[in-house]
C-alpha cells in the first residue's frame, strides 16, 4: 500500500475512540474474533519518537488495531517525548483503567522495574528488553537470526564487497543486529567487508536523521553500497543519502520498503504488531503469563519484507540463497551468534 494511504488511514483511526483495522499487506496474521475470557483495557506506551515513524511504534499500532478489530477494546495510548515521561505515562494510562500495558522500547526497562510493583492489577508487556516480576511479560527478539539473512542479501547486491552497519547506539540490542549482519554477509560472501558505525551514545540517537546522514556519507566515502540502518527515525537519513549517492539501503523493524523504492534493498522485520497483538489476545483468553519470550525465524517473528518496491533488486538467485539461509537457520543446521569475537565487534571509526 502506497505510504500516504496508509498514513491517512492510521491518522483517521488515531482520532477514532476505538483502534480500528489497519489495512495490512498480504502475509499478515489474520483477524479473527475472540471470546474474551475477562474484559480488557488496553493500553499502549510508545517508544519516544514518532507514532507513525514506519518503524516500532506503528508495529505496535497495528498489533493493537488488530486486537480492537477482532474485541471492541478501545485503546489507550501515550507517546513520550522522552524516557523521562515514561511513569507519568504510566499513571495516566492507569487513571483510564487499563488492565494490560504494551511498553514499547529498551530503555524503558528500569523504570518499568521500578513502576511495576506499584500496579500489581496491571499485566505489562515489555517489548526489546527483559524485566523479571509477577505482572510482567518480556518479549524480545532474535534479531541476529533476521540479519542474518540481510547480510547474505547485502553481501550478493554489493558490487564493490564492502558493506556498512549503522546504529542508533552501541548497545547490547544493537550489537545482535551487526553479529547476525557480518556473519550472514560472509556466509554468502567470505571476502566481504563490514564497516560500523553509530549516530550517537544516548537514546537521542534513534532521532537524528541529520547525523544518520553523516554517518552514511562517510560509509560511502569508504566504500560501502549497501548500508543497513539500524537507527529509527535517523534511518531516514541514511535512506535519503543511500538514494542521493546512488548506493542501496536496508531498513529495519517495519516495512521501509516503499519510503524509497528502488533504494531499500530490502528491511529486517521485528513482529512487534504480533508482539502487541499477541499478548493483548493472551490477556482476553486468560493465558497471559509473565516471563521471557523470544521470537526469531521459526514463527516468524523475524524476517525479511519482499513486496513490489523492492522486488525488482533482488534476484532469483539472490533469494534462493536467502530462502535456504532461514531454512539452515530454522532447522538447526547454521547457527548464528549473537555476538561477534573481539576483533570483529570493534565498529569502525568514522
Amino acid at each position: 500500500m502506497p505510504i500516504t494511504t496508509r498514513r491517512t488511514l492510521l491518522r483517521h483511526t488515531a482520532l477514532g475512540a476505538a483502534c480500528g483495522l489497519l489495512a495490512l499487506p498480504a502475509g499478515l496474521w489474520p483477524v479473527r474474533p475472540l471470546q474474551a475470557a475477562s474484559p480488557v483495557v488496553p493500553g499502549l506506551l510508545y517508544a519516544v519518537g514518532q507514532k507513525f515513524d514506519r518503524s516500532f511504534n506503528e508495529g505496535a499500532l497495528a498489533g493493537a488495531e488488530r486486537f480492537a478489530q477482532a474485541t471492541g477494546a478501545k485503546t489507550v495510548e501515550f507517546l513520550p517525548q522522552s524516557p523521562a515521561e515514561f511513569e507519568r505515562g504510566i499513571q495516566g494510562l492507569a487513571r483510564h483503567k487499563v488492565t494490560d500495558v504494551a511498553v514499547i522500547g529498551f530503555y524503558y526497562a528500569t523504570p518499568l522495574a521500578q513502576v511495576a510493583p506499584r500496579y500489581p492489577a496491571v499485566r505489562f508487556t515489555l517489548v526489546d528488553a527483559v524485566v523479571e516480576a509477577p505482572n510482567v511479560r518480556s518479549v524480545v527478539f532474535k534479531e541476529h537470526e533476521g540479519a542474518f539473512l540481510t547480510g547474505v542479501l547485502a553481501a550478493l547486491a554489493s558490487k564493490t564487497g564492502t558493506i556498512g552497519f549503522i546504529g542508533a547506539l552501541d548497545i547490547p540490542l544493537i550489537r545482535r543486529f551487526i553479529a547476525g549482519y557480518t556473519q550472514g554477509a560472509r556466509h554468502a560472501r567470505p571476502d566481504a567487508r563490514v564497516l560500523v558505525n553509530f549516530v550517537g551514545t544516548t537514546p537521542a540517537a534513534f532521532n537524528d536523521p541529520a547525523t544518520g546522514t553523516e554517518v552514511a556519507v562517510s560509509q560511502i566515502q569508504r566504500g560501502a553500497d549497501v548500508l543497513f540502518a539500524g537507527a529509527g527515525t535517523s534511518n531516514f537519513g541514511v535512506f535519503a543519502t543511500a538514494k542521493d549517492k546512488g548506493v542501496l539501503a536496508i531498513g529495519v523493524d517495519s516495512n521501509q520498503n516503499g519510503l524509497y523504492p528502488g533504494t531499500i534493498l530490502t528491511s529486517m522485520l521485528k513482529r512487534v504488531d504480533r508482539a502487541v497483538e499477541g499478548t493483548f489476545q493472551a490477556a482476553a483468553s486468560g493465558t497471559w503469563a509473565p516471563g521471557t519470550v523470544a521470537l526469531g525465524l521459526a514463527g516468524d517473528g523475524v524476517g525479511l519484507a519482499i513486496d513490489d518496491n523492492n522486488r525488482p533488486l533482488l534476484t532469483p538467485a539472490m533469494l534462493e540463497r536467502v530462502d535456504a539461509a532461514r531454512a539452515a537457520i530454522i532447522q538447526g543446521r547454521i547457527t548464528v551468534a549473537d555476538t561477534l569475537p573481539p576483533a570483529d565487534a570493534a565498529g569502525t571509526p568514522p
